[in-house]
């Protein structure tokens, strides 16, 4: 048996886009699946990646897997549509999916919704039986111990910026109304094993991992237990917290001492009004400028991110965030646009007010504004970003929140240089481009 698994791109985050190899770290979902196929398949396993390599249009496989976000689902689509009619079988997951699997039925001759560790296996072994079913659900009793090693062998390592992703926590505690990943996954919080978690870091044999996990610290105690048994590893880490991270000493000693050094952090806005209309409560706007000199102290670096668009900002928003990035220091701020994500509160309401204007999912990338705001244009928003990246990844800017670079700067410079490569490039993603996907055969006009 053939398979093959894909990962297409929206254009901004594709191989030929503007994000280069220091921005990309090997992703978890079709590793994983590789690992999951019986053994009894016998299978022939291959991955492309979009944000690493071209996807061929003469793939020879039985079976080819799609894993889907809302920005790629147009793309996946076409895909989809484009090897079935060469007769393979397509299978799809992921957000996109577990959140709208009527639209996804429509392109792919099975779907999967939730998490798939269990439910995949069964499907290959239908499969080989001539028995599949065109839905699987996530089951009741989903768990993510005893999940074997992903296979990373299959990606091409020069690719990306590091291979050494692990996860190690699932889920999230808080309840943010544009948050997508609670919409197609709910709110459990599921942990593997410390050991495990342990011996797969062992196993990599390699001084550095990263986390992708949506928020480390969901279950304090926990991450507390995880961090500490990494102690006498001594390796360097990085991941993703909320800011929460900061009014615990203890939690941030753990992760000074476990080799932490750098965390992401979704600050999504400088005005705690904003922070109320997103549900984001757990952040302090008051706070931030202590948060960042509290970490830094402790040697870990901060990329923090930001969402313009709420209902609470004008167009001053923008020049003020970066003065508030640069006056913090953090060390590499991420911009985007709130997006209402499809089934999330933040849609919902839109919806009811008439203020949703894009529906191409394509755009749905969060960069691109897809609503009406409140108190700006959509052009306004959208100039508004584009001038924060600019501004923010100036020559200038970037030695001011980086200075004196006490710490890391094998990994902050190259970081800032790649973002400030994007930022360059920003403004060259219209809707046009975005939306194309012409070099799918088959693929109508969007």
């Amino acid at each position: 048996m053939k398979i093959a698994l894909l990962a297409p791109a929206g254009a901004m985050h594709r191989y030929s886009g503007s994000f280069g190899k220091s921005l990309h770290y090997a992703p978890l979902t079709l590793t994983t699946l590789a690992a999951l196929v019986p053994e009894e398949a016998e299978a022939e396993i291959k991955i492309y990646d979009e944000t690493a390599g071209k996807i061929p249009l003469d793939i020879d496989a039985d079976l080819i897997g799609i894993t889907c976000i809302t920005g790629t689902a147009p793309r996946c689509y076409a895909f989809a549509d484009y090897y079935r009619k060469r007769g393979v079988t397509v299978f799809m997951g992921g957000v996109h999916p577990s959140m709208l699997p009527d639209e996804a039925a429509r392109h792919a001759d099975v779907v999967f919704t939730g998490f798939s560790e269990q439910t995949f296996p069964q499907f290959i072994r239908d499969y080989m039986s001539g028995s599949f079913k065109k839905l699987y659900a996530q089951n009741c009793d989903f768990s993510i111990a005893n999940r074997p090693l992903p296979r990373r062998e299959l990606l091409n390592k020069k690719r990306y910026i590091t291979i050494n992703t692990v996860e190690a926590i699932r889920g999230c505690c808080h309840r943010c109304s544009f948050c997508a990943y609670p919409a197609a996954f709910g709110h459990p919080v599921y942990k593997r094993p410390v050991k495990e978690v342990i011996a797969e870091i062992e196993a990599l044999h390699s001084r550095h991992v990263l986390f992708p996990d949506v928020n480390l610290i969901a279950d304090r105690a926990y991450a507390i237990e995880l961090f500490s048994a990494m102690i006498p590893l001594k390796i360097m880490w990085v991941g993703l917290v909320t800011s929460a991270v900061g009014i615990d000493d203890e939690l941030i000693t753990v992760f000074r001492k476990s080799g932490c050094k750098g965390l992401l952090i979704g600050f999504e806005s400088i005005t705690q009004e904003s922070q109320r209309y997103i549900h984001k409560g757990v952040n302090r706007v008051d706070g931030y400028i202590d948060l960042m000199k509290r970490l830094h102290d402790n040697g870990i670096l901060v990329q923090g991110c930001f969402a313009f668009g709420g209902d609470e900002e004008d167009t001053s928003v923008f020049e003020r965030t970066v003065e508030t990035v640069i006056k913090a220091k953090i060390d590499l701020p991420r911009y985007s646009i709130l997006t209402p994500f499809p089934r999330t509160e933040l849609y919902a309401q839109l919806e009811r007010e008439g203020r949703i204007t894009e529906r191409n999912w394509a755009m749905y990338d969060v960069q691109h504004c897809v609503f009406k705001p409140k108190k700006m244009t959509k052009e306004q928003l959208e100039e508004g970003t584009d001038l924060a990246w600019r501004l923010t990844y100036s020559t200038g800017n970037i030695m001011k929140r980086l200075m004196p670079m006490r710490h890391s700067p094998w990994l902050s410079v190259p970081l800032n240089l790649g973002y400030k490569g994007y930022a360059d490039k920003w403004h060259k993603f219209t809707r046009e481009v975005m939306c194309d996907n012409s070099d799918i055969p088959g693929v109508s006009e969007n």
